[in-house]
């Protein structure tokens, strides 16, 4: 685990000095080490370079065989790679096999050496998290790929002389190469979802890599030609063949298998605990292969607010893990606060729970903790699975209704809610055709009106009536089937865009390590490849294939509780304690000429009237950007 950067298609001094401003900018996601090398992208030796940077964390062979970047002394091939890959020992044994010799115990070795036998069919076989740079002598270009699900983040920057990569949007911008005009669309769509969708970002000129995405860089790409950027994977289809005779204990093999690999460390590995089932999960089937796990639970002292930390408690207390709370009050949820915006790389509502909950895994000696993401996106277990399946039932009948008649027929059946959740309800079976579009506009915060009162419109900027960048469903076709369509929906956007590039920003800030064992790339190509009936048959609990797995590995009453997360009252915190940052952010944005000053104002205020809406998740949303604007001075 580290931070890579470079610059590709500078001469080697220029490369050299903007590549060491990057690292300095992310040392809190490598404090063990740096390192830097150059490397020709033509035959003049004083032409230009593909420069590569690096910041260690150390997680594996601690020793310096496992420094980068590192050199394959047989070929001249060098690595930058963040990350880690699981089924590392395999793909060694299988390299060895043909004659490779190692000198470290790591990951990296493995990885570089794979670059070499297999070229790029060697991401193919990957089961990991990454994010890389592959110089390839033999042809002097640069590999850039990203891992199948965007667990860890790649940002580029294309410059008329040169491209700039990074693993933050900061280090990109910490080249001093790189322009930091905003992006309209990119910020209407963290108006539009919470955070910025990919490929966009809030920078016009700073761009993420597509999840399962690789890129050859060479001179005659820095050059002008255009790139050739593709998907070297997608989701795969339903194969009706796929579950073979028991498919829960199919499930649970592929999770135990996972769950060891990912607690693979030279460093000690924590778990984090909710009160639900995905974290419980877990923590269990990482007790008899890990030893005495350490569990962590965020809880917060507050009045008349829920807290789940008696149930994560009881949890640990059934599966025997040495257990840590973190209780978080009010004077310290204001310090909290104000270090996640500063920690954050780019604006999103989520991520403070994960930033509180790495720093108190950090600070009992943790450096690799394990996370239940995934479980919900993968396995159905939030509730727009169900009105997938109810919507699609509804839509037989009046699907072929104009959208204007679906409308109005929508305001008279919702007449009952209350301001903004009864628009959204409206507008969700006006425009909701199919289950996909469901799952994407039920992760809407703000509507088109507000959006346009705000000064942004989806189509002069580029993206679709959804507010989404058109490459946003690339990774997959919709299925005709509501399960599926939803399950793929929430892995590539919601998980996507917002979960994993949250989680990653916010367990990194505390130099930490965070693994997501439900996304092992061999467990959900499986439950991508499982009919519907399997994963959630008729009248079925949510996630019911997973409880199917582990009903004789936890307690019954983790079954019977209701869904739960490491939830915060930040919603009483911004009224109150956080009221004066809150405001000064809110301030921030109305001052930035992008927006409509007086709009964001007016829906500031509109925002906290219970009449309308009572939910954080939007004022959030303008408190992200204005502080973001704010602290970088961007305008």
């Amino acid at each position: 685990m580290c931070g890579i950067c470079g610059v590709i298609g500078l001469p080697a001094d220029r490369g050299r000095a903007a590549t060491e401003r990057m690292a300095r900018a992310m040392i809190h996601r490598g404090p063990d080490g740096e390192g830097f090398a150059e490397m020709p992208l033509a035959a003049d030796a004083a032409g230009p370079v593909a420069a590569f940077g690096f910041r260690r964390l150390a997680i594996l062979d601690l020793s310096p065989t496992g420094h980068q970047p590192m050199v394959n002394r047989a070929t001249g091939d060098v690595l930058v790679f963040n990350g880690e890959i699981y089924n590392f020992r395999e793909l060694r044994a299988r390299l060895q096999a043909k004659g490779h010799v190692f000198r470290s115990t790591g990951d990296s070795e493995v990885l570089l050496v794979a670059l070499a036998e297999w070229g790029e069919g060697a991401l193919d076989q990957l089961d990991g998290m990454f994010a890389l740079a592959f110089y390839q002598a033999a042809t002097r270009r640069v590999l850039l790929a990203r891992g199948a699900f965007g667990i860890k983040p790649l940002y580029i920057a294309r410059l008329p002389d040169a491209l700039v990569f990074g693993s933050e949007v900061r280090t990109v911008l910490a080249s001093g190469l790189v322009p930091t005009d905003l992006d309209p669309a990119g910020i209407a769509t963290v108006l539009a979802y919470g955070a910025p969708q990919d490929p966009l970002t809030v920078h016009r000129a700073v761009r993420s890599m597509p999840a399962g995405s690789l890129e050859w860089i060479g001179i005659d790409e820095v050059r002008g030609r255009p790139p050739q950027s593709r998907r070297y994977w997608r989701f795969p289809a339903i194969d009706p063949d796929s579950p073979g005779p028991d498919p829960s204990a199919t499930t649970l093999k592929l999770l135990s298998d996972a769950v060891y690999r990912q607690c693979v460390a030279d460093v000690p590995v924590g778990v984090f605990l909710s009160a639900g089932i995905d974290s419980a999960t877990i923590a269990a089937l990482a007790q008899p292969q890990h030893g005495a796990v350490h569990t962590f639970s965020v809880g917060f002292d507050a009045h008349g607010e829920p807290d789940e930390t008696a149930a994560a408690a009881e949890t640990a207390a059934s599966l025997s893990t040495r257990h840590f709370e973190t209780i978080v009050d009010d004077h310290g949820a204001s310090a909290e606060f104000l270090g996640w915006l500063k920690a954050a790389d780019r604006p999103s509502i989520d991520g403070l729970n994960t930033y509180i909950v790495s720093g108190a895994a950090k600070d009992r000696g943790m450096a690799v903790a394990l996370s239940g993401l995934g479980a919900d996106e993968l396995f159905g277990g939030y509730a727009t699975f169900g009105r997938a399946a109810r919507l699609k039932r509804l839509m037989r009948p009046f699907g072929w209704l104009p959208r204007s008649l679906r409308r109005a027929g929508a305001r008279v059946a919702f007449a009952g809610l209350p301001g903004l959740k009864r628009a959204k309800a409206v507008e969700m079976v006006a425009r909701a055709a199919s289950p996909l579009e469901l799952a994407i506009f039920s992760r809407r915060l703000f509507l088109d009106n507000a959006l346009r009162d705000l000064g942004f419109d989806a189509r002069p900027l580029g993206l679709t009536p959804d507010y989404l960048p058109v490459e946003a469903t690339a990774a997959f076709d919709e299925a005709g089937d509501p399960f599926h369509d939803v399950s793929k929906a929430e892995l590539s956007l919601y998980m996507g865009n917002t979960l994993l590039q949250d989680s990653d920003v916010n367990s990194m800030a505390h130099s930490l390590e965070l693994r997501v064992p439900f996304l092992a790339k061999p467990l959900v190509e499986y439950a991508c490849r499982l009919p519907a009936s399997v994963l959630s048959p008729p009248r079925s609990q949510p996630k019911h294939l997973l409880r199917a797995a582990m009903r004789d590995h936890l307690p019954q009453e983790v079954f019977n509780r209701p869904k739960t997360g490491f939830t915060l009252p930040i919603d009483t915190w911004m009224r109150h304690g956080l009221h004066g940052p809150c405001e000064a952010a809110v301030d921030a944005l109305a001052a930035c000429p992008l927006f409509d000053g007086r709009g964001v104002r007016q829906l500031w205020d509109r925002l906290h009237d219970a009449r309308y809406e009572n939910h954080f998740s939007r004022r959030m949303a303008l408190v992200v950007l204005g502080s973001y604007l704010g602290s970088a001075g961007l305008r």
